[in-house]
């Protein structure tokens, strides 16, 4: 090329002969999208950080062991895909590779993407996943509540990351009487689930921690791995104080999230999550003044409003009524009473005077004051048959008004 007579889009070069930056990736951009093998490549790689903003859009890495390539898929093209992705798909993409300007990052505009198998790492993911699910370890049942007011909050992260920063301002701004206890952990690479695990454990050692929060920023499938270790997902689970996983972004999932107590969005979300906001605090406590008043006065209304209802009751407007009507059935009742009295003695009366008769009839004195006379021996025994007496036996007449005394002369029997 010969730069002296290069014009490319109307922009020539100076006349000292250099390019512009513009000029440059102009002239790439040409390159590459004048290029036949570029302009309609088919390449296979897995997918590593996909964003999937609102505009539809998506953003996206394809990468293979040694390599790794920007790639673009605007919202006409990708609403063409067919299936879910995720960080660590292993896809075949169409397109064209050309150069984005702005920032001289030459990347490839996808056209269409198919599925090309899964990664190692989304196997592994989905392989532990699926296991622990079926242990129970996803269940709400065993997820623990959160305290209300945490007064030390331990958090297991990288001590120089954005992550701490941005956690430790927010529990600092919305509560400042809770603690914060660092215990520092790599969040990336190979010890990173070794050291995550052991923090919790220390954590868990104490007796002054109320809550957990265990995480790190925003980064690729690859670099948030190390929370999909079935060790620290075990440990996570075996905790007996709280813990929120707060890993990545909001589209970031990971293995911790679902066994822990409460997944927060991000580390900013769960400081936000941890403890309560001291503003609104305030506010409330300023508020209960006000809210006790209106409850008094509520109840105090309701009260007035029961005792005027009693108050309205005949018996405290008009007592002597009541009571004329009371003294009127008191009467009532004492003169049926009287009455059933008065008729339950004359039955007896009757009944009194019919049995005295009956008595009266059978009364052997009756049957003497009519002239008749009964004889005893000497043992007072009733004589009744000539058989019980001889001659000679003393023998006493009973009468109706006294008894007189003889001596048996004779005896004569009847004979029948």
């Amino acid at each position: 090329m010969n730069q002296e007579t290069f014009d490319l889009a109307g922009l020539a070069p100076k006349n000292d002969g250099v390019l512009s930056v513009t000029q440059l990736n102009a002239y790439v951009k040409s390159l590459l999208e004048g290029d036949d093998v570029l302009s309609s490549v088919s390449v296979r790689g897995e997918i590593s950080n996909l964003a999937q903003p609102r505009s539809g859009h998506l953003y996206f890495s394809l990468k293979d062991g040694e390599g790794l390539i920007r790639c673009v898929m605007f919202r006409s093209r990708a609403q063409t895909v067919s299936f879910p992705l995720s960080d660590g798909l292993s896809v075949v993409a169409r397109g064209s590779v050309t150069l984005y300007p702005k920032d001289g990052a030459y990347q490839l505009y996808v056209s269409s993407l198919s599925r090309d198998g899964v990664g190692s790492l989304w196997l592994a993911f989905e392989k532990l996943r699926a296991k622990l699910e079926a242990e129970g370890l996803f269940d709400p049942e065993r997820k623990k509540p959160l305290p209300l007011y945490p007064k030390k909050i331990g958090i297991v992260t990288s001590p120089t990351g954005a992550a701490i920063r941005d956690m430790l301002r927010i529990l600092g701004r919305r509560f400042p009487p809770a603690e914060a206890l660092i215990v520092p952990a790599a969040v990336q690479g190979a010890s990173a689930p070794a050291e995550l695990a052991a923090g919790i454990e220390r954590l868990n050692r104490r007796d002054d921690i109320d809550l957990i929060i265990v995480g790190r920023g925003g980064g690729s499938f690859e670099d948030l791995f190390c929370f999909n270790d079935e060790n620290l997902a075990r440990t996570i689970a075996a905790s007996r104080i709280p813990v929120i996983s707060a890993v990545g972004h909001e589209t970031d999932f990971t293995i911790a999230d679902f066994v822990s107590d409460l997944r927060a969005a991000t580390p900013s979300a769960a400081a936000e999550l941890a403890v309560p906001d001291k503003s609104e605090l305030l506010a409330a406590l300023s508020a209960l003044p006000a809210r006790l008043a209106r409850t008094l006065s509520r109840e105090i209304e309701a009260r007035r409003g029961r005792l005027s209802a009693l108050t309205d009751r005949p018996v405290f407007t008009r007592p002597e009524s009541l009571l004329r009507d009371r003294m009127q059935e008191v009467a009532s009742a004492t003169d049926r009473a009287v009455a059933a009295v008065q008729a339950a003695a004359g039955k007896r009366r009757e009944a009194f005077a019919a049995l005295a008769a009956t008595l009266t009839a059978l009364n052997p004195l009756a049957t003497l004051s009519r002239g008749y006379a009964v004889a005893q021996n000497a043992d007072g025994k009733t004589v009744v048959s000539v058989h019980d007496a001889a001659v000679g036996d003393r023998i006493g007449i009973v009468l109706s008004d006294g008894t007189l005394s003889t001596v048996v002369d004779n005896v004569q029997e009847i004979r029948k």
